[in-house]
């Protein structure tokens, strides 16, 4: 059943948070509705700009709403996730989406305002939830990309006179990570330190935590011994999704480490069994890799179990 996130957070915070996994494909759904049918967690589907346009943005609709009927226990929430101002009331208009973020994080804090509430006016008349993005998180994501040194921590000062402004439902926030596999250098880390006085300044306020995957040094090590070459890989602790929890991340992004799984799984299938070249044997393990995996991540949110909970407090 697709829900806002709005209701995902209201049963959500500050007791756990809720994972939202980017999906590009079939099997990549199919092993995101069973790891969070398995592990029995609500979830967040995230959709990108990329991932509408590496097929078609329609072939996307129809695989979540066919998985929809095939796990018809499943509760969950339809995001596109880093969308510009056009891609948002794309969105919208679609009838499919119940939440969108507007990424205007670029731009000036005033000009960031005006964008961001213009997409909060359009959706709230649909009955949709917005996020948006204050700070800049530094690394790569399809069409993001921000160095290091121009990556800024999220203004807790600014953060609530942002909301006040936009009305925005909910607030992505820079606290130290950053998108894709090459996330910290040296000595860098989460600065929770922030992430407390954004919670001060905006009490009972869902915030977000974007390029939060925890890169595990054991898929890149499988991926490596099997012909990758991804050095230097570093992600976040997922240890410390709790305590964020606490601090008001409702809601935790989580991309970069499907990826790596695929990767796994394909590298060594063809390393092990070349003369194959039918794809779905792969795929078939991909899924249930991938399944496990959600799972074991939903864990570590504290979303795990909570399913029943949802359910019952949305009266389905």
């Amino acid at each position: 059943m697709i829900v806002t996130t709005k209701d995902l957070f209201k049963a959500a915070y500050g007791k756990y948070a809720i994972g939202a996994y980017n999906i590009n494909n079939l099997e990549q759904c199919m092993g995101l509705f069973r790891g969070n049918i398995d592990s029995k967690a609500p979830f967040i589907i995230q959709i990108s700009k990329g991932a509408r346009s590496y097929t078609n943005k329609l072939m996307l609709e129809g695989i979540i709403r066919s998985a929809d009927k095939v796990f018809p226990e499943a509760v969950f929430a339809v995001h596109l996730d880093h969308g510009d101002e056009a891609t948002c009331m794309d969105c919208i208009q679609s009838g499919f989406y119940s939440s969108v973020m507007i990424d205007a994080s670029s731009e000036s804090f005033d000009k960031n305002i005006e964008i961001t509430k213009r997409v909060v006016d359009a959706a709230h008349a649909k009955g949709l939830v917005v996020e948006a993005e204050l700070g800049q998180l530094g690394g790569v994501e399809e069409h993001v990309s921000v160095s290091e040194a121009d990556a800024k921590l999220t203004d807790p000062a600014q953060a609530k006179e942002f909301v006040t402004r936009t009305g925005v439902d909910s607030l992505a926030c820079a606290i130290g990570t950053s998108h894709g596999a090459f996330k910290f250098t040296g000595t860098q880390g989460l600065h929770f330190d922030v992430l407390a006085e954004i919670q001060r300044q905006l009490p009972n306020f869902p915030l977000v935590m974007h390029g939060s995957s925890s890169v595990p040094q054991e898929e890149v090590a499988r991926i490596n011994a099997a012909g990758g070459q991804i050095a230097g890989a570093k992600g976040v602790d997922d240890n410390q999704f709790a305590q964020a929890a606490k601090l008001g991340v409702t809601k935790i992004n989580i991309d970069t480490d499907g990826r790596l799984v695929w990767c796994r799984v394909h590298r060594e299938h063809f390393r092990d069994d070349p003369k194959d070249f039918d794809l779905r044997p792969a795929g078939k393990i991909f899924m249930t890799e991938y399944a496990k995996f959600i799972a074991a991540k939903n864990v570590k949110l504290g979303s795990a179990g909570q399913l029943p909970n949802v359910r019952q407090m949305l009266g389905i």
